[in-house]
């Protein structure tokens, strides 16, 4: 190792050619060939995004709930020609519901 190396910490990894390939398109479309600086550049400043994976089961709940509600006023307005405003009511609930949910998860910083 050369003495006056700024980087003097060294570590090895190994990626397959799927990986590989992946990398070397992202590096493309950034403009870059250097795979040292771009590997470096998304270790140190690349960001981990995680998901409360329980908002997201409450918002798969809520989208299949509303499936169900769709398909049963579909059959009661094909049956009866009627539209129950308190059907409406629900379903309009349950995608506020889901609207809330979308904004927290996408506001999360971490």
């Amino acid at each position: 190792m050369q003495k006056n190396r700024r980087r003097k910490q060294q570590i090895h990894v190994y990626f397959s050619e799927e990986e590989m390939e992946i990398i070397n398109a992202k590096m493309q479309i950034i403009g870059t060939e250097n795979l040292s600086a771009y590997v470096r550049k998304m270790t140190v400043d690349g960001e981990i995004k995680v998901v409360d994976s329980e908002q997201l089961k409450r918002m798969n709940q809520l989208l299949f709930s509303i499936s169900n509600n769709i398909n049963q006023i579909a059959k009661r307005v094909n049956t009866t020609n009627s539209l129950y405003a308190e059907d409406l009511k629900t379903l309009n609930e349950k995608m506020e519901e889901i609207w809330r949910l979308q904004v927290s998860l996408l506001s999360q910083k971490r």
